[in-house]
């Protein structure tokens, strides 16, 4: 709910989703979810359906996505974090799809000061390895994600991290990804939240 250029940065989100033709969302709160829920209600206002999944104990990148995995349906579903910008063109990665033997599609930035180890390596064939040798680069928060990426998950093991997932299918090599050049903007600290209020307001 953070004001950017006048509205709340989950409202850009929409939006944009909303411009591309991708309508049917499911959307995943817990901290002030009331409000957050109050404002855009079934998303009608802002062109769009929301179903709302809404934690009632924190659950973590991974089991939040895990428990939300009824409302996604069977075909590959766009994931974008809440609380990240990027001027990341959506319809790219709409269009793009997901190769076949793949699970997952990762955009991922040059890393920024505040995360100079990055978070996975992309090799010569576009497929994300551990962070060990090659260089690395940061998650952006965009992909395209096959609920199948999350079939391996205990069940009972509702809580846990999205990285704990995809490091799984790092391994059997079935998660992909590209090098965007372009702006983004994880809205962490007041400090970087001021910044990306001057970026979207140029």
């Amino acid at each position: 709910m953070l004001p950017v250029a006048g509205k709340p940065l989950l409202q850009h989100h929409i939006e944009r989703l909303a411009a591309i033709g991708i309508c049917d969302l499911v959307i995943n709160t817990h901290w002030l979810a009331d409000q957050i829920e109050d404002y855009f209600g079934d998303g009608r206002a802002f062109g769009v359906h929301i179903n709302w999944s809404r934690e009632s104990q924190l659950l973590e990148t991974g089991g939040g996505i895990y428990a939300a995995l009824p409302m996604l349906g069977v075909d590959p579903f766009m994931l974008v974090n809440g609380d990240v910008w990027s001027d990341y063109p959506l319809e790219q990665l709409g269009l793009r799809g997901l190769a076949d033997g793949v699970d997952a599609h990762l955009v991922l930035i040059e890393n920024p000061t505040h995360n100079p180890s990055g978070d996975f390596c992309l090799d010569t064939q576009d497929l994300l390895a551990p962070p060990v040798a090659l260089p690395t680069a940061t998650f952006t928060g965009l992909s395209l994600m096959r609920a199948k990426l999350f079939a391996g998950v205990d069940a009972s093991e509702r809580t846990f991290t999205l990285r704990q997932v995809l490091n799984s299918a790092i391994a059997r090599r079935r998660v992909s990804g590209e090098l965007y050049p372009g702006s983004w903007c994880d809205v962490g600290t007041l400090e970087r939240y001021r910044q990306l209020e001057f970026t979207i307001e140029r």
